[in-house]
């Protein structure tokens, strides 16, 4: 079962983006903070990192550029929020320096699994039929 880690400062993203991938079967783990997600990534690395962008004590990019140094394998999803501007310069040097998806917030659900099944490299689930 891949292993996914979660970074976000913000407790309300992360705890959805947690139960999200929890609903779907995803081992999930969750840091509140970059710091903390980067010794959860050398105790036990993961196979994807979604991370907050910007974060106090160790933001994304931070996060983006300590993975492809010591774990270049590891698949990245970066998450942006805030102004249009902002975003994009935020999502552009986060694709610059590693990042293989950029998941912009707000985001639908169906957004997240796609990035996450697309960084594993599976399909996604198929749907449940209702009254099959």
């Amino acid at each position: 079962m891949p292993q996914i880690l979660v970074i976000d400062d913000e407790p309300l993203t992360r705890s959805t983006v947690v139960t999200i991938l929890n609903r779907e079967g995803f081992s999930v783990e969750e840091a509140a903070d970059g710091q903390s997600g980067i010794a959860m990534i050398h105790k036990n690395p993961p196979d994807v990192v979604i991370t907050d962008i910007f974060m106090p004590s160790r933001d994304g990019i931070e996060i983006i550029m300590e993975l492809k140094r010591s774990r270049p394998r590891t698949k990245i999803i970066a998450m942006t929020g805030g102004g249009q501007r902002r975003m994009m310069e935020l999502a552009s040097a986060a694709k610059l320096l590693g990042a293989d998806h950029i998941l912009y917030k707000p985001f639908e659900r169906e957004s997240l699994l796609a990035m996450v099944n697309a960084a594993l490299g599976t399909p996604p689930p198929p749907r449940s039929q209702d009254g099959a």
